[in-house]
């Protein structure tokens, strides 16, 4: 492989089209084997990334989190390099004919990492808990969801209270990980820790903040395609020093952010640059002066350099986005490329109409913002006629300010993108959106939206009615969309290639020699 970034962009291609049977789909054909073929090979595989708020996928408060806990856990369903949703524990699903029924076929024979039967009875219990623990984190993705049967131990069978095709891209994520009944029975809290799944690895230790090992799981249903003996996942250090520790081998691979690529390039390390569902976002509460008044929020969205602010950030690495979704999916809407194209000029004319009157406005940022970026951004807007200050707030406190207190009016931040694309409009736009913090959707949204979920994923219009729904949203909602952010991987050269999964990083196949 040469020494280059490789940005591919067929792992975006066709992605919405399909972006997931929503009728039968057989297990012969998804290319796996079963439990214990094949076998591990070469040595263990040292991740850069980032270790997850929690390792219970129920209380797990970060979208980002899916990356780690994909390693240790399983769904019925997972998502293939171009999102779509493909058997996993299940071998195949089938809708009844209005989208209300959903009926899951298990794979035989299957087990959790410590050899308890995941049957029909223990994925009931697990989704059951996800949609009605009081501090469930994925509850709102399965108001749904009225009912969970298991008639026999290799069957399950879901009821929906209104038609929605989108539970199989929506179980291939946090919302559909299987969670061993007998943890949470047992010492749910300590899944916070020591995650009771069973996915292709299973954690043997961990320290908080520190470093996660793990060991291949065999009697993971797909274990032939996990080559690694090992799997050790630690938090990035800072980005200046992060292509030093990948040549001294702290990690084998890791995310670098674009300032880092020709230095990575130059040490020799291979560089892939995958497409994701990150984009860079300024997230607004309307409930909030000064951007309870319409007129302000479009100034914002007009005053905005996107293509400079994707210099400074990524040194290029991406592309200027005016919506949630990328270039391929299925949602993104062609329509609205450049709706709102910088122009200061009109951005000073709308403020000027609107109510506000020089009002200090706080630009909140957490530490883990680019160098650069929110100074950028304070000068954009100073120069329309905002009075900007800078506010940087921990990391670690970032969502419980922003998203749960709703104590900031204007936030830098990224949406990490959802299996499902309604998850996403739901996380973005709903009314109970965690990066909704105004809380505010109107009524024509939420109808679109409905109608999306009644729209089967093979439906030849779905794309279409999935792209209407996108541009209302832009239109009627105050979020500004900056740039996307690929998904730079480093790695030293013992380590191939890395499968290009838009959604989520997967490592089938994968070694170190």
């Amino acid at each position: 492989m040469k020494n280059s970034v490789e940005l591919s962009r067929r792992s975006l291609l066709g992605l919405g089209a399909a972006l997931g049977a929503a009728t039968l789909l057989a297990a012969c054909g998804d290319g796996t084997t079963g439990p214990g073929a094949g076998g591990a090979g070469g040595g263990t595989l040292k991740w850069g990334w980032t270790l997850p708020t929690s390792w219970d996928p129920v209380t797990s408060s970060a979208g980002w989190d899916v990356h780690v806990l994909s390693l240790v856990y399983a769904g019925l369903t997972k998502l293939d390099e171009r999102g779509n949703a493909v058997p996993a524990l299940a071998t195949s699903w089938k809708y009844n004919a209005d989208g209300t029924e959903v009926t899951f076929t298990l794979r035989p024979g299957l087990t959790f990492s410590d050899g308890t039967p995941l049957d029909a009875a223990a994925v009931k219990k697990s989704l059951e808990r996800g949609r009605d623990l009081p501090k469930s984190l994925v509850g709102p993705q399965l108001v749904n969801v009225k009912d969970v049967a298991a008639p026999d131990s290799g069957t399950v069978k879901i009821t929906l209270g209104a038609p929605d095709f989108q539970i199989p891209n929506l179980f291939a994520g946090k919302t559909g990980m299987i969670v061993n009944p007998a943890a949470f029975a047992s010492n749910a809290e300590a899944l916070a820790t020591k995650p009771a799944g069973a996915g292709p690895f299973t954690l043997t230790s961990y320290t908080q903040n520190a470093k996660a090992v793990l060991a291949r799981n065999p009697s993971y249903w797909d274990a032939g395609n996990i080559r690694l003996p090992g799997f050790e996942v630690y938090p990035l250090p800072e980005a200046a020093t992060v292509v030093a520790a990948l040549q001294s081998g702290q990690y084998d691979v890791a995310q670098i952010p674009g300032s880092q690529v020709d230095a990575a390039k130059a040490a020799g390390l291979q560089v892939q640059a995958i497409p994701s569902l990150v984009v860079a976002v300024l997230d607004v509460n309307v409930a909030k002066k000064p951007f309870d008044d319409p007129k302000v929020v479009e100034a914002l969205h007009y005053a905005v350099d996107r293509a400079a602010l994707l210099k400074t950030a990524a040194f290029g690495h991406g592309e200027v986005a005016y919506q949630p979704f990328p270039k391929g999916y299925a949602g993104y809407n062609p329509a609205l490329e450049g709706v709102y194209a910088y122009d200061p000029d009109k951005a000073k004319r709308l403020l000027a109409e609107s109510s506000y009157h020089g009002a200090p406005v706080d630009v909140v940022i957490s530490t883990s913002a680019a160098a650069g970026v929110p100074e950028q951004l304070q000068s954009q807007l100073q120069a329309v006629g905002f009075k900007p200050t800078i506010e940087v707030i921990p990391q670690a406190q970032a969502t419980q300010l922003v998203y749960v207190q709703h104590s900031r009016a204007l936030f830098v931040d990224q949406f990490a993108g959802r299996d499902s694309a309604v998850q996403a409009f739901q996380v973005l736009f709903g009314k109970e959106g965690l990066m909704n913090p105004g809380r505010v959707q109107p009524q024509e949204l939420a109808d679109a939206l409905a109608k999306v979920s009644r729209t089967p994923l093979d439906d030849p219009k779905y794309p279409t009615v999935l792209q209407e729904a996108t541009a209302l949203a832009v239109r009627s909602m105050p979020n500004t969309f900056l740039y996307t952010v690929p998904r730079i991987l480093a790695r030293r050269a013992a380590v191939s290639a890395i499968p290009e999964f838009t959604v989520v990083q997967r490592f089938e196949g994968v070694t170190v020699s």
